[in-house]
């Protein structure tokens, strides 16, 4: 895949065309929703069956505790339950092509070699590995979307080849007195790269199998921040709860504003450079560096007006003899992942030339280690506009 060769360099943004798609958070969402509809109606059934006796309050009220227990990572494993988000990462060209590309344009690495997914989902990674002439491939899984990866590696004529696992990397002992592994592959990726914390279990997952020396894919990643003009999404998005047929609803205005928005940004509405916020080796990062605070200064490419902060990554397989990477910036082509945008609360106007600072910080958060707390410490004194504050959100 040329384009994907073209996107190892992680330094700078590429220009190229962009497409339009749904999202994984979306899909999360609506199957979320949809869960919670059909226990609702179960529910509603099994009351209009036995409206009052004893049993039927005793079975509702263990239901109900049962439900009370669930951790966020049970509903996180839960949502890669449904086949709709596999079809959106699988569908997704840059993130799969790339992964296919950086796997099978070095068949040199692979051959002959134990290799480890972490987070196997529908087992493609593990196909491409295979595919590959890894010597066996084990994939790991926790949520029931192993069940159906297992069918799939069977019909595909890879049932001796591939081991899966359903169960969490941090539980899971290997089969077959496997004790290391020479290369991981795994797409830990989430919005604003961190988002869902699984890169904490591909760290784990090294630290507990990777031989000395051994190879990881995808092995760098970098996030960058810069700063766009929205006034028409803003103004859809955040400015609408000012005034909701006559009525003012503006504290909703201020929940919404504390929330990033996961979606596409046109490379043409990005007012000033990127710049890198986070550069992380995942073959020597910790768990502990995934939580930072980092300063940071943009400076204008024209005269015009500010409405929100944009991150986006950019990935690489460098460990190999042809290197490949992708990019999540609003220069690229389409991916699942958009970039994430972070509203201010008003519109700043900026001057060619002129700098924004501050610092951006970001850590899991203390009841959901899944979701982000990120702050937004901003400087801006410029010629028409000055502005000096501090914007917290949470991405969940």
């Amino acid at each position: 895949d040329d384009d994907d060769d073209d996107d190892a360099n992680l330094d700078t943004p590429s220009d190229r065309g962009m497409e339009s798609n749904g999202s994984k958070k979306k899909a999360d969402d609506d199957n979320t929703s949809s869960k919670d509809v059909d226990g609702s109606a179960e529910s509603n059934k099994d009351s209009s069956e036995s409206p009052s006796t004893p049993d039927h309050a005793i079975v509702d009220a263990k239901s109900k505790a049962k439900a009370s227990e669930m951790t966020s990572k049970d509903y996180y494993f839960d949502s890669y339950s449904h086949y709709g988000i596999h079809e959106e990462m699988l569908k997704d060209r840059v993130r799969t092509e790339t992964y296919q590309a950086a796997i099978l344009q070095n068949k040199e690495v692979f051959k002959d070699k134990i290799v480890l997914d972490v987070g196997c989902g529908t087992g493609i990674l593990s196909m491409f590995a295979s595919q590959a002439g890894a010597k066996h491939v084990y994939g790991i899984d926790c949520s029931s979307i192993i069940d159906t990866a297992k069918i799939l590696v069977e019909k595909n004529g890879f049932k001796d080849k591939i081991t899966l696992i359903k169960g969490k990397v941090e539980e899971v002992v290997l089969p077959h007195g496997v004790e290391q592994v020479d290369i991981i592959v795994s797409e830990w990726m989430g919005y604003f790269l961190l988002y869902e914390s699984m890169l904490d279990t591909v760290l784990y997952a090294r630290d507990k199998w990777l031989v000395p020396d051994g190879i990881i894919f995808p092995d760098k990643a970098v996030m960058y921040l810069c700063a766009a003009e929205d006034a028409a999404y803003k103004a859809d998005r955040i400015d609408y709860w000012r005034n909701v047929y006559g009525f003012d609803f503006s504290p909703i205005r201020e929940i919404a504003l504390k929330e990033p928005l996961v979606d596409v940004v046109e490379g043409r509405s990005i007012v000033t450079n990127p710049v890198p916020i986070l550069n992380i080796d995942i073959l020597k990062c910790t768990k502990e560096d995934l939580a930072f605070k980092v300063p940071f200064r943009l400076t204008a490419a024209r005269n015009d007006d500010v409405h929100a902060f944009v991150a986006y990554f950019e990935c690489a397989f460098t460990q190999v003899p042809k290197p490949v990477g992708f990019s999540t910036s609003p220069w690229s082509n389409y991916t699942h992942w958009k970039q994430t945008v972070f509203y201010l609360p008003e519109k700043e106007y900026i001057c060619q030339n002129e700098e924004i600072s501050g610092d951006i910080e970001c850590k899991p958060n203390e009841k959901n280690n899944r979701d982000l707390d990120i702050t937004l410490n901003v400087k801006f004194h410029g010629t028409l506009s000055k502005f000096d504050g501090t914007m917290e959100y949470c991405l969940r």
